[in-house]
């Protein structure tokens, strides 16, 4: 963005831009003046007049709106030519979510980020910390018949999750691992079996793998987040069940991030703390199993 321009270099900016406008967009001087309501002869001198008067915002605006550019990038007002709609378009983006295990897209994503620290809050229990066991309870019924296919298709890109150069933090809330501990809402007809090797599995991912993954339990009753992944500073990810809605604008990277910040900051079970956490609850399923 430029500052403290001088009126008559703004004027002439606003012509060498024009100019590169309509040429970029193969729009003819008659074209421009039809589109917005103005003759020939007006466009003419917006493209060649010499002094430091600028066009009013009439005639700016349809400008910009017949370009298809912003009307702070005619004026040097911004040094982005894209207009709000086309800012937006490409700072936001929706995919779509298919049930099932690390879609390319999420791994296309994590492979970008690779050497960032990546900040997780998962709708259950994160998909690259689960037993296979896990895995199949939970896919099967949408996987159908490929699901031992899809499953082992999977391994590596998991093994590649969880090896990259990269930081993980993790928080969930403090119900989604009581829940699966004891078998209830979402994780009803598990097995005492199948749980403890699960939470044998996460006391053995956090020994090997603390402190470049860290897991944070908060209390949903006090704090709230919906599903959302932060890839370092490149975009952040909230999961909407059909589909995900990434965002890469800076402003709101640094606003989910101050977002994850307060669950880690107010977590009731820090990462130091959380196999500890894990050993209580695995010693009260072993006693109700």
């Amino acid at each position: 963005m430029q500052e403290n321009i001088d009126k008559r270099d703004r004027a002439a900016q606003f012509r060498l831009r024009l100019a590169r406008a309509m040429e970029e967009r193969h729009v003819s001087q008659s074209a421009l003046a039809r589109n917005i309501g103005v003759d020939r002869s007006t466009v003419s001198q917006l493209l060649t007049d010499h002094g430091a008067r600028l066009p009013n915002a009439h005639v700016v605006g349809g400008c910009a709106a017949a370009l298809g550019v912003s009307a702070d990038w005619l004026l040097s007002l911004s040094d982005r030519p894209e207009s709000a709609a086309e800012l937006l378009a490409s700072s936001l983006t929706f995919t779509e979510a298919p049930r099932a295990l690390v879609d390319e897209r999420i791994f296309e994503w994590h492979q970008e980020a690779a050497g960032y620290k990546i900040r997780y809050v998962p709708a259950t229990l994160p998909d690259m910390l689960k037993t296979r066991a896990i895995l199949e309870w939970e896919y099967a019924p949408h996987l159908g018949r490929t699901a031992d296919q899809a499953i082992g298709a999977s391994a590596d890109r998991l093994a590649w999750m969880r090896s990259a150069q990269s930081d993980y933090e993790i928080a969930m809330p403090l119900f989604e691992i009581e829940s699966f501990a004891y078998a209830t809402g979402y994780y009803q007809g598990l097995s005492p079996e199948v749980r403890l090797e699960q939470i044998d599995h996460l006391l053995a991912l956090c020994e090997q793998l603390y402190p470049r993954m860290r897991i944070y339990l908060f209390d949903a009753k006090r704090l709230y987040s919906a599903p959302v992944t932060i890839f370092g500073p490149l975009l952040c990810v909230f999961y909407a069940g059909s589909h995900y809605m990434a965002f890469r604008d800076r402003d709101r990277i640094e606003t989910f991030s101050r977002h994850f910040d307060t669950l880690v900051r107010e977590a009731d079970v820090a990462a130091r703390d959380f196999p500890n956490h894990l050993r209580r609850l695995r010693t009260a399923v072993s006693r109700d199993g």
